[in-house]
């Protein structure tokens, strides 16, 4: 028996913007990479609680970074932020502080210059974490259904058994959300290509389809300058052979739903639907490989406002996240035998006729339900906390990008 679409009743994190969160995460960010090591130690004694740390390595200010910090500090699952800077590097700390506060969440900055140095902040860091952390606590609580999530995929380290096995089940998954009015969020363009046609077949009106035929074609145009893609050393070892035949795999995790518009790093769903995330930098080329990892992506998801990430693999991954759980389903059997530990779904059963494709979707339903509500994913439970952040620059989307 399946759970009903749309009734599930979750207990959530209300906002002051009136979104809900399935977490209530105090954030530690650092603003250069300067200032890394301090914000590591104020967050350490903190390592059981809900405190996680982020931040952006670079010193010279950035639109897109100053946007990712923004959406993710003020993330539905965040319930408070410490900033930390040196002092010197360029990211507009006072407009990111204040743009926090406006969101209603307990906000404060430390400049270790002002401060005194290391083991000053340090002190200062961990007394404003404490207090903070009492704070949250008092965030009332309010009801949640499926509709008001957001979810992203992503795969990561995948194989053969990917795009036969996890991905599909994902998909399946999605058409579910999809159906209870939830958003839900598919990447990237640099592994869609050759699914163009196929993806503007399902945009609810032809000016997507068209943004969606541009979107693909600026990641060719991209790797094709960088003469590297996404085809990546272990998807051949692991029995793929092209691009394209990655990029159908990658292609199953989005289902068979109208596709409602295109997001860029930031963007929050307007509405229920699904939606494609654009992660490939607008203008010429300069800034190196779109994705360096699978953490940025990640990121990039989250701050679109998901609340959950589901990522596949069939080799096998063990990241998980800041701020949103993921939620990993394996597609080779084997490599969920070897890595159980780190695998919540195992689609692999698909491939030894053990289970089909909505047997394994509407168990993934079930458990990411489960984990919207409090419990623990593998990467959470194992204290997995990894983010990447980068330079980037976007153009702002037109209005067929999105729904009506």
């Amino acid at each position: 028996m399946t759970m009903p679409l749309s009734t599930t009743t979750l207990e959530g994190f209300l906002r002051s913007d009136g979104r809900k969160g399935i977490r209530n995460t105090l954030l530690v960010i650092y603003l250069v990479e300067c200032a890394h090591h301090v914000t590591r130690e104020i967050a350490a004694p903190f390592r059981d609680k809900e405190v996680h740390i982020m931040g952006f390595s670079g010193c010279y200010p950035n639109n897109y970074a100053h946007t990712m910090l923004y959406r993710l500090s003020t993330h539905p699952n965040v319930g408070g932020v410490l900033l930390v800077s040196l002092g010197c590097e360029g990211f507009n700390r006072g407009r990111l502080q204040e743009e926090i506060q406006e969101s209603g969440r307990p906000v404060y900055t430390l400049v270790i210059q002002e401060s005194g140095g290391t083991e000053k902040t340090i002190v200062e860091g961990r007394s404003w974490v404490k207090s903070a952390l009492e704070e949250i606590e008092k965030v009332p609580r309010t009801a949640m259904e499926v509709k008001d999530l957001v979810v992203g995929t992503i795969c990561g380290g995948s194989d053969a058994s990917s795009g036969i096995s996890a991905n599909p089940a994902i998909g399946y998954c999605f058409d579910r959300l999809v159906k209870a009015k939830a958003s839900c969020i598919f990447e990237e363009t640099g592994e869609l290509i050759g699914c163009e046609q196929i993806m503007a077949d399902r945009a609810i009106h032809p000016g997507l389809a068209k943004q969606l035929f541009g979107a693909v074609a600026k990641a060719a145009e991209y790797y094709s300058v960088l003469g590297h893609g996404s085809f990546a050393p272990g998807n051949a070892e692991g029995g793929l052979t092209t691009q394209e035949e990655k990029s159908m795999g990658a292609y199953a995790k989005s289902g068979s739903s109208k596709i409602t518009g295109i997001l860029k790093p930031g963007d929050q769903p307007g509405s229920g639907g699904l939606y494609l995330l654009d992660v490939v930098p607008d203008g010429e080329v300069r800034f190196g490989f779109p994705n360096i990892n699978d953490n940025a992506e990640i990121a990039e998801l989250i701050a679109c406002g998901a609340h959950l990430i589901l990522f596949s693999t069939g080799r096998g991954s063990v990241v998980g996240s800041v701020i949103s759980p993921v939620i990993k389903i394996c597609g080779n059997p084997e490599t969920f035998r070897r890595m159980e530990g780190d695998m919540d779904i195992d689609a692999g059963r698909i491939l030894e006729g053990r289970a089909d494709i909505p047997e394994v979707g509407n168990e993934l339903y079930g458990y990411l339900v489960e984990v919207a509500g409090g419990k623990k994913s593998k990467s959470e439970a194992l204290g997995h906390r990894e983010f990447v952040l980068t330079y980037k620059t976007f153009q702002p989307l037109g209005p067929a990008c999105f729904p009506g």
